[in-house]
This record gives C-alpha cells, structure tokens and sequence, in this order.
C-alpha cells in the first residue's frame, strides 16, 4: 500500500473554487496538450478497415473512400442512395478522435451535403455524437473537391466509426471521402461482475482529508450500483453510486450528536447512465467547496455542517460496499460493468489493482478487458416501424419487449389475430392491452392496465401471455403485482406482430426497444437488417437515440423541466421567475424601480441581481419625497437581555435578516449609495468596547464575517462609540457610557454607516457575568437608499461608445435597458465574436431590432411602433435569448418572439469587448441610455463615461416622459440621477402628490390664512377644487361647513347648514343680499367624503359635488364680478370683526365645524397643509387626519369622467350650461313643474320673510358666542378614532364631513 505522505501529498491538485469550471488534472484520460493530438487516423489503415452498407460497383468500395486519393472510381458510393446507407471505419483499436473531414467522390457530381457521425468500442451498440444538446448532423460538402473539416467539441474515444449521409447532391448520388484526426489513447481497463470489489485501503486507520480529487470512466447497462464508497466511526462518509441511471454523489464531513449540524449533502446529475457507453466522472474537493462533473457538466456546490476535514477509517472501496466495512443497508446493489483510468488523489487504482498491490479477492475472475452485453436495441421516431414474423393459427400469443422513452402515449405493437386485433400501448404512462375477437356467434373483448409513470426514460420490461379464457401483463418482472383476465376468450393467432405502430390511428412510439420475444423466440434482428427477415421503415438498428433534454437542466432558478421526446419546457410556477426557460425575474430589481412604477411605501418583493443566481427577498420599501428607503427586518427582538457572558465564553447573538446575506449584500454592494443600521447596548455594570484602550468585550460580526471593534455613531479603526466621538460621554475618561462600569442603567447607540462592513450577523457579548451585571442588546432594521436605476450615459456624436467584459450569455442572454433619442437610427449596443453576434439597435424611427448568431445563420427580431421613438422621450427595450425562444419587447407593449430551430447551436460564443454604441462609428447612436442590465448585472455607464470623450455621464430630461407621475399640480423637478415631484404648491403631500393632507376640526377649531397683503382685485378667484391645481388660479378642495375669507365688504362663504345640506354666498357687491347657491339638498353631515370643486370665472359659477357632473350658475347682471381685497381667509370658523356675513356668524359660526377637510386649495394656497405645517395660524385642536376613517359609499370619479382630473394642462373646464334664473332657484326647480303656482306662492313668501328678517339683524357681531343650537343624538363619527371626549352635545353637522 502507499504511504500516507503519498497519499495526502503526491498528486496534482486543481481545484476552481467554484468560480469557473475545474481544470482536469494531468491524470485524465484527455492528454493535456489537445492541439498535439491531430494525426490522421483513416488514411494509413487498410481497405479492409473500411466497411460499407452496400456498394455501387467494385470501384466505389469503401477502402476507396480516403481523404484525397483518387483510387478506384475516387471514393465510394451505395448501391441505393437513400437513408438506409453507412460507411464504417474500424480504427483497431481505441482512439481519441478529435475532428473529422469530408470529401465528395473525385471529379463527379456525387458528395454529401450532410451526415451524422455514430462511434461504438464494438462496432455494435453505436452511439451518435451529441453536441448543443441534440443528436448532431455535421455540414457536408457543396462539391467534389473541397474538403470540409469539423473540430468535434466534444472530444470522443472510440475504435469504430460510422457516417450515416443525411443529404446528397441533387446531381448525382452519395459520395464520400473521409479523414478522421485525433491520436492514440490507453488506459487500464477492469471489468466488475457485480460481485467483486477493490479496496484501497490506508496506511494508518484513519485518514484527516482536506482535499480529494477523484476521477473515473465507467460504462454499464445497469441502472443500480455503488462506484465508490468511504466512511468513518464518526459518520464522515463519500459515496458515489448509480440510483436510476443518474449519478448520485453523497458527502457527509461530519454531523454533531444533538443534531444542530447536520452534514448530510445530496447532489444528483446526469441521466440515461445505464447505455453501456463510457461516462467520466471528476470530484474535486476542497474543504467543504465541490466540483462535481459528469461528462464535462460541471456542478458546484458547498457541503452542509460546518466541518471542513473527511475522516476515513481504513479504506475506500471501489465498485461497492466494503465486506469488511458496516453492514449493507438500503438495498444497494454492487457496480457491473466496467471502470478505467481510476485515480484518487494522485494514485492509479487500476494500475495497482493490475499490479496486485490492491486487495481484489472478492472477484472470482478478475478481468482487466471489458466483457461487452449483447444487447441489440432498436430505436423509433415517429416515422417508424419494424415488423417481425410469428407463429400463425396458434392459440397462444407471447410476447415481451423492454422500452424506454419520454412521450406518455405511443402505440407499442399491434398484431391482426385471425378473428379480431391485439394492441399494446402506452397511455399517460400506463401501458394498456386491447384484445378484441370477434367471431360468429360471439364477440370477446379483453382490456388491461398496469404501471404508471413509464415515460420516464428508463428502461421498463413488458411481458404478455394470452390463451384460451386467460391474459396476464406483466411489467419490469414483477409477478406479485401483474395483471390478470379470466374473461372468456378464444384467441387465434395472424402470425405477423407490427412494432412502434407507423400508420395506426394511435400516436406511433418514439423511443427505444430491445431484448424482444415474439412466441417465446427472440427476434432475429441481425437477419432483420440484412433484409432477410421481417421488414422496417426508418429504424436505427443497434443503437438507442434516447437523449435527456432535461440534463443539464435549462430550466433556471427551480423551475420544474418536463420533455417529450422532440423538446422540453419548463414550469416556473413558484420560483418568482418566468419566460420559457424561468429566466426572467417577475419583481423588479429595487424600491426605487417599484416608487417609478407609481408604487407607495409598502412591502414589495425585489430581485437585485434579476435573471442572477440570487433568489427574489422581501423588503420594506418607503417612498419619500427626496429618496427610497430599502428596509431588511432582523428577527433579533428589541433590548434582547444578555446575562452570564465573558470574555472565555462570550454570548454570541446570531442576527439573521428576511433575506440572506447574500441578497442583503448585493442590494447593498451593486446598488446602495448610502447604508445604516441602527445599534444600541444598554448596560448596568457591563463594559463594552473597554476603552480608552483595553480589549474590547463586545464586538460584532459584519459582511465577510469579519470582527469589527467599533460602535455605532464611530467609523472603521475608531475604537469608540458615539458619546466618544462627540466627548459628551457621562464620564469623559472613557469612550463609551458602559465603559465607566456604572451601576445604573446606560446606553450607547448609533448608527453604522459603513456600507461594506453591514449588514450585522453576529455580536459577541462578553461582560455580564458580574453580579448586577445584564446587557439589553437592540439591532436595528438595515436601511439603504440610492440605487443604479438612474445610471445613464448621453452620446454625443455618432463615433462615440463605451466598452465592457465581453458579454457572457452562451444559454441564456437577456438585455434591458431605457434610452431616449431624437435621431432616426443608431446602435444600442453590439458584441461579436468569430461568426457569433449580438446587436440591439434603433434601424428606423419606428422599429427597434434585435439580431445575433450562434451559428445557424444570423437572426433578426423586429418590432413596430405606432408612433416615432425618436421623440426625446424614455422607451424601454428588453430582449431575451435562450436555448428555446429569442423575445424583443418595447415599453411593455409591443412584443415579439420566435422559437429556436429544434436543431443546431444553441451556444453564444463571443470574443471581443461589449460596445454600447457603435464601436466602428457606423450608425451610431445620439442620445440617452439609462439602467443597461445584461444578464441581472447593471452596468455603470456613468463610471465609464467619465473618462471617454464623446460621452457624458447622466442624462437630463427625467420629466419629459416621468413628469406624468407628478399628480394633482405637483411640479416634476429634474435631478441629475432622476427627478422628484415639488407639492410645496399643492394641498397635497407624498412622493407624486397624491397624498391627501387632511385636518379634523373639533369644536371652535379655525385657521386663519392671511392671504396677499397688498390690494388684490380677482376677477377669476374662488376656485375650490378638491383635485387639481390649474395655471394661475387655486383650488380649493374639500372643505366643510364653514369656509370664509374677509375684504372690506366682499366675500364667499361655503356652509353646511343645520339640516347637512351645503350653500355657497357670494357678495361681490352690486347686490342688497349676498348670491347663494343651495348645492346639494341632501344631508351631508353623514360621516361620509364628500368631494366639492368649485370655480369662477367673471359671473359664471361651476360648481361639481361628488361624482355628479358640474353644474353652472350665473351671477346676477346687478352683481360686481369683482372680489376686492381679500385679506384673509377661514376654515372651521370665523374669528373676524367688521362686515360679515349675519347668516355665517349667527346660524354657522357656533361651535363651527367638527369633523375632518382635507386637500383644502384656494387661488393657488392649501391652507389646510400650511396650518397643519405651522405656516398658518390655527385656534382650538386640530389633529392631522388622512378623512378615511368611514368607508366611501359613493365610488370616486373616474379619471375619464372628473372634469377637475387634467393634470399639468391648460385645458378648459368641461361645464355643463345650466344656467339658473337671477334670483337663485336652484338645479331642483325642474322638480315642481306640476305645482308650479303654489311654488311660486311659497317661493315669494318665503323671500318677503327672509328680506325683513336680515334687514332687522343688520349690523356686525363683536362676539362669537352661540345662541344655541338644536340638540342631536347623532355622535362624532371622529370619537373612537381620535379618542377625544366631549360631553357637549352637538348638531349633527359634529359628524365627520369630507371635502
């Protein structure tokens, strides 16, 4: 055996740490130096290594078909130019192949213009080259002479190969000449029986592993089997074994015995591993970090636990469980087949095994040569038949196949019975017998079913016994569960049995069969392809085609792969992801994307790193008028207490968040101008930071899982904490409050503001093991703002660009971005590779394209617009490729896609540097691109443009095409890295101005707004407006009760009287009574909102209440049009001496109005908002309200029908004309035309009355005290909100009214 210090040191070591994929060591069975490895391997063998399906004539045989020689007729050609034909090149032994090259047949019209290349150990059980995922067909030849040479990707070791011509020349006939390049391979070679095991066992009894490399080949026809194993007393184990044809990898460094570390790790790749064909196999570990690779797939993953070491007792055992290890347990079944080229960590397994230092005493015949299966499969598409004799006129039928395919439904055989028909089918994965006979005096039908899920590409065994009154089915051998009939039944063999059901009104089968019995004899399927027995269609003799579209799985981010046999596709349903192959987050990437949308504050899901490996998180989002605040909650309870720690034994408390840290960390590092987190230690006789300069007690973790030994309020290096930074500590001899040890209760807190040390994971506590001594831990939410979402570059003359990385999106590429231009075309942005490209650009004003190349051809996706693009404002592009679709979206509207070619490259493979703008000056693009993402990344166009000429950083115009989010007057001001909505001006508040400012008034509440204190003459005044601000006027919106402001004689007054219904007084002069409109006869004082708008212009009145269309009113031809002098102005009550309104003071004015207005505008002022901002001055309580305690019974108006809705334009107000009579009847008199002479009785009546009574009141009121007022039962609807007691009782306009 060899000694431990070989075994731990002596190898080469090449590990990737998971950034890349590994680098296989100088063990593989690849040499190192690939270019050496091109020599010609077809032209120096004989003729007789060539073989053919048929010849043409003695001078077009195979030995002729050599690359550049002109012997016999030039090259070869069949007899029959059809699908059915081969060439075969037997190599003599195993080689590397590494390209291969064709030729037509000399001076002819006869060539190949496409063909699959199959390779086979044997020269049977053939295997066609894979690449990009399908069966691949190679390019051929356009003539007789050029030669045409394909590197093959996938590098191949075989001994046989055989060209199967897809396509030929329409002038001629099949012609070829080839040449094969590689050079020649060995390895050692051991064949496992399923019995016999290798054991390598170490020098001493237990082995401490930090790093393994473990590499192997292997070929099998079995499903089940243990490759490798290894384990420890102490529960490490490495276990590498074959579960359903998949490879199952499985890792344990080590699990504690209460359960809290759990080692445990699973990871399964591959599929369709049991085809008898060789697999390579490398793991390569180091510490807990693992690259598992199958066939050049790579998977990197990260162990479970918290242990870093493998420990091993004794051995490792090759191709199965140890005997002299524990017992074997689950079932698990040794590995039969073949191993080569086995090295673990440097040592040659089978060249020891060969040299007898291994121990390999379980064998019974150790072979160092493959012992090959005779398995002769036949493989089906959908265009397919075999047909195979039977025994006919014979009352037994039996037959038995094995099968394997993806489609859930397919025909399996039929046969025609002499009197009736025998089906076997597969039907969502069962698979169902009809057996129907039909004879003269009676008619037998026989249905059954047995299995599930046998679409599941594994190979499943049928077989079907039927005679006289009995049938049983019986599926993968299992005699216990097989299915039986005892019906009556009279069978009579036809002695012919179809196979895969071409021309059968059932779906045909496509997959693969073997190991068929017709009547109890196995098929003679070597006779079936010399053509002398049983006939076919479209076959593939000795060879199965299955191929596993789900391995590697394109489906990303968890998405759920589901395939036929032709394609697959993906259910993302869950994942937070969609498009065809789950690439495209559904969230947006931050709070600040969300806020643009037109989003409030709330919490919202974010993917930073977008289509990135990273999975969607929750946050808080707070959308304020200047910035985004993204918030992550902790669970780490407020004042957490902390006894019993010390500096030997620290208390650590772990502080995890609503996300990992590493979505915390790539919202902060990839996006976040400015981060904090709040942390405070409250102490009593515990020390924190021990300062001036002692060892501190506490510290705690941050992002790296670095130790950090500074406080909140401090910075990186200061040892201190906030009191020490501004010398305010309670005791100046220290930096921290807790440090002065005292015994009652401090606190030191702060903010931590260094971005890329947060978020807190961790802190350690260490002294609160005193007596007296606890610690009251609190760490706050992480809060970050700013984000890339505005990061942009403005292109100043065509030649212009910026350069990044090449673009790295082989599978899978999706692009987004905003630009805004003025010019008719440009180039967003290109990246090239040899053939391969990729390119966005604008080609006209009205349509932007998408087009690249992976290597079938170029592809172009076009989208139209309705309208120009080139109108200096924002549009959004994303486009999207992916191995099954390519998708170009403009603005979320207009949206185009198309599939990819079901074969050909799907590989993007690029070169040069990524060019946003045209790198070579052509077609350049003149204007703005703002947030280029490319593949989740965002890429820092302002950084860049910084130092390229041509282009500026930033770009300005956010308002032009964002200024619509300014709602309800709110001004749209630029920015240099966006813009935000000024409400300064408007009776609202909130991001866009759409947040209502509101009031609630209790009993003698007012606010008096002084108003311009010069003369001021409207003529266009008394705009009250519940919606939005109009150029040089003001709104007042939603107001209640009583609304007055004085001049010297002039005023208006809006009121809501005694009985809820409103009235609007005007006294503009010119008049004996003031003007007034009854507005609304309804009682509004009912706790509900009420909207009320209202605008003036000259004489005419526009007044609209709720969601009811406006209505216009006249002034008197008497009246002046004038409002003079407006000096102040009054909401709740008025609080005035001089000329006022008799019916405001004395009916309205005691106790004023109670209840709630909110987006009170006037002319150009919000008094309300100035009041509640202490701009105004204000008497009694008034409590900042948002009016939405009671639920809306009357829907709000729409946009499309609100008249005062037209935000940031000069329209006109859309009034209804109708005009009302001088002396002020109202909209109701249309009501009482059926009475209309004892209304107008009344009418005349009541005004004589109300002329002598205002008369006898003139004069003004020098005090504000109540007459009295009319008891109600009604109460506050404001009580139980606000939690105000007022034993008064009030009128019922006390009820919350909304304006």
């Amino acid at each position: 055996p060899p000694s431990s210090s070989l075994l731990l040191t002596n190898f080469s070591f090449s590990l990737s740490l998971l950034c890349s994929p590994p680098v296989l060591p100088h063990y593989s069975v690849f040499v190192s130096l690939i270019d050496k490895c091109d020599e010609p391997l077809a032209s120096p063998l004989s003729h007789t290594a060539f073989t053919s399906s048929s010849v043409f004539s003695n001078g077009y045989a195979p030995g002729y078909a050599k690359l550049n020689r002109r012997g016999g007729a030039g090259g070869w050609s069949p007899l029959d130019s059809d699908h059915y034909q081969w060439l075969q090149v037997d190599l003599g032994s195993r080689k590397q192949v590494r390209a291969i090259a064709t030729q037509g047949r000399y001076s002819s019209s006869d060539w190949t213009t496409r063909y699959r290349l199959l390779y086979s150990d044997t020269g049977r059980n053939w295997k066609p080259y894979h690449q990009d995922g399908n069966i691949w067909a190679f390019s051929g030849n356009s003539n007789s002479e050029s030669s045409v040479r394909h590197e093959l990707q996938q590098g191949i070791v075989a001994r046989f190969l055989r060209l199967i011509p897809l396509d030929w020349s329409e002038e001629g006939r099949i012609g070829l000449r080839i040449e094969v390049y590689g050079c020649s391979y060995w390895s050692d070679v051991i064949n496992f029986d399923g019995q016999g095991v290798i054991s390598y066992r170490f020098k001493v009894k237990k082995m401490k592993i930090i790093k393994d490399v473990i590499a192997l080949r292997f070929k099998t026809s079995e499903s089940e089997g243990v490759i490798l194993h290894g384990e420890g007393q102490q529960g490490d184990y490495i276990t590498l074994e074959l579960r359903k044809a998949k490879l199952q990898l499985q890792i344990n460094l080590g699990s504690n015995q209460y359960g809290s570390i759990l080692g445990h790790t699973s990871v399964t790749t591959g599929s369709l591993l049991d085809d008898n064909h060789w697999h390579s196999v490398v793991i390569e570990r180091y510490r807990r970090n693992v690259n598992f690779t199958l066939d050049r797939h790579t998977q990197h993953f990260r162990t479970n636990g918290e242990f870093d070491h493998l420990d091993l007792d004794y051995e490792l055992s090759f191709g199965g469980m140890p005997y002299s290890g524990k017992p074997v347990g689950g079932g698990r079944k040794n590995f039969k087949g073949c191993m080569e080229s086995i090295n673990y960590n440097g040592d040659n397994i089978t060249d020891l095994a060969r040299r007898k230092k291994l121990d390999t005493s379980s064998f019974r015949n150790l072979s160092f040569s493959c012992v090959e299966t005779h398995t002769f499969p036949v493989f089906f598409n959908a265009s397919s038949f075999l047909q195979l004799p039977g025994r006919a006129n014979h009352n037994v039928v039996s037959v038995g196949f094995q099968f394997r395919t993806w489609n859930p439904d397919g025909l399996l055989l039929f046969s025609n019975l002499d009197d009736g028909i025998l089906e076997i089918s597969l039907e969502e994965g069962k698979v169902i017998v009809h057996i129907n006979v039909t004879t003269a005096t009676k008619n037998y039908r026989v249905d059954l079913s047995s299995g599930s899920g046998l679409n599941d590409g594994q190979w499943h065994a049928i077989r079907l016994v039927v005679k006289e009154n009995f049938a049983m089915l019986t599926i993968n051998g299992e005699e216990a569960s097989a299915v039986r009939s005892t019906s009556p039944l009279s069978i009579t063999t036809g002695g012919t049995y179809h196979l895969g059901g071409k021309g059968h009104i059932k779906p045909t089968f496509q997959g693969c069969m073997q190991a068929i019995l017709v009547d109890d004899q196995p098929a003679d399927l070597h006779a079936v392809e010399k053509g002398t027995v049983g006939a076919f269609e479209n076959i593939s003799l000795d060879m199965c085609a299955i191929i596993d579209r789900c391995m590697p799985n394109h489906c990303e981010h968890g998405g759920g792969c589901r395939q036929t046999w032709d394609s697959f596709s993906c259910t993302c349903d869950g994942t937070g992801y969609t498009g065809a192959t789950c690439h495209t987050s559904i969230y947006e990437p931050s709070c600040e994307a969300y806020k643009h949308l037109g989003r409030s504050s709330d919490t919202y899901w974010i993917d930073p790193d977008g289509s990135g490996p990273l999975s969607p998180f929750k946050v808080n989002c707070n959308m304020t008028e200047d910035n985004v605040w993204t918030t992550v909650m902790n669970n780490l309870p407020p004042r957490t207490l902390v006894t019993g720690s010390s500096r030997e034994k620290r208390t650590v408390l772990q502080v995890n968040y609503s996300a990992s840290i590493d979505q915390v960390s790539a919202t902060i590092t990839t996006s976040a101008e400015y981060c904090e987190q709040h942390i405070a230690y409250s102490c009593r006789t515990s020390r924190l930071l021990n300062t001036p300069d002692g060892t501190p007690y506490t510290w705690w973790v941050g992002r790296g899982s670095e130790k950090h030994f500074y406080w909140g309020g401090s910075g990186p290096g200061i040892q201190k904490c906030a009191c020490g930074i501004d010398r305010n500590c309670t005791d100046p001899k220290y930096d921290c409050n807790c440090d002065a040890d005292h015994k009652v209760w401090r606190e030191d807190s702060g903010l931590l503001v260094y971005k890329d040390h947060l978020p807190v994971s961790q802190v350690a506590v260490g002294d609160t093991n005193r007596p007296g001594s606890e610690a009251k831990l609190t760490v706050g939410p992480l809060r970050c703002q700013g984000d890339n979402y505005w990061n942009a570059a403005s292109f100043t003359t065509p030649s212009s660009y910026l350069h990044f990385a090449t673009f790295q999106g082989e599978t899978s590429a999706d692009i987004s971005f905003y630009f805004k231009t003025s010019a008719p075309y440009g180039v967003f942005l290109e990246n090239l590779g040899n053939t391969d490209f990729i390119r966005l650009e604008l080609k006209s004003p009205k349509v932007v394209s998408f087009s690249f190349d992976v290597g079938n051809g170029p592809v172009e996706l076009s989208v139209h617009s309705a309208t120009p693009l080139n109108d200096d404002q924002w549009h959004r592009v994303v486009a999207e490729r992916n191995v099954k679709e390519a998708v170009l979206q403009l603005d979320q509207t207009y949206r185009v896609s198309r599939l990819a070619p079901a074969q050909g490259h799907t590989r993007l493979e690029l070169f040069s540097q990524l060019y946003v703008g045209a790198a070579g000056g052509q077609r350049g693009f003149l204007g703005c691109i703002r947030g280029l993402r490319m593949n989740g990344i965002t890429l820092d166009l302002e950084e860049r443009a910084k130092v390229t000429p041509g282009v500026k950083p930033g770009c300005q115009g956010h308002c032009t095409s964002y200024g619509m989010y300014c709602r309800n007057g709110g001004k749209c001001v630029e920015k240099y890295n966006g813009y935000l909505c000024d409400c300064s001006k408007t009776a609202y508040d909130g991001p866009f101005c759409t947040k209502d400012v509101g009031g609630f008034f209790e009993a003698g509440t007012l606010i008096k707004y002084s108003l311009a204190p010069e003369p001021v003459s409207s003529s266009r005044d008394s705009r009250l407006q519940s919606h939005q601000l109009w150029p040089q006027e003001v709104n007042l919106t939603r107001e209640e009760l009583s609304l007055s402001f004085s001049t010297s004689n002039d005023y208006l007054a809006l009121l809501l009287r005694h009985n809820g219904s409103l009235q609007v007084r005007y006294n503009l002069g010119g008049l004996r009574e003031p003007f007034s409109i009854d507005v609304d006869q309804r009682n509004l004082a009912n706790g509900q909102p009420h909207n009320i708008n209202m605008s003036r212009v000259d004489r005419r009145i526009t007044i609209q209440m709720d969601h009811y269309p406006p209505v216009s009113y006249t002034l008197p031809d008497a009246s002046d049009t004038q409002l003079n002098l407006v000096k102040t102005l009054f909401l709740g009550k008025v609080y005035e001496t001089g000329h006022v309104d008799p019916a405001v003071i004395e009916r309205h004015n005691s106790p004023g109005f109670v209840g709630c207005l909110s987006r009170v505008w006037f002319n150009g002022v919000a008094p309300l908002k100035a009041a509640l901002r202490a701009a105004a001055q204000s008497k009694g309580k008034l409590l900042e309200s948002n009016c939405g305690a009671s639920p809306l019974t009357i829907p709000p108006m729409s946009a499309a029908t609100d008249p005062w809705h037209l935000d940031n334009t000069d329209a006109e107000f859309p009034f209804n004309e109708e005009r009302v009579i001088p002396d002020g009847v109202n909209r109701d008199s249309a009501i009482i035309g059926g009475i209309i002479a004892v209304v107008i009785f009344t009418i005349l009546c009541t005004l004589v009355f109300l002329i002598r009574y205002m008369f006898r009141h003139k004069g003004t009121y020098h005090t504000n005290e109540a007459k009295g007022s009319a008891e109600s039962a009604a109460e506050s609807a404001d009580t139980a909100i606000i939690g105000t007691d007022n034993p008064e009782t009030i009128d019922e306009s006390k009820k919350e009214w909304f304006i």
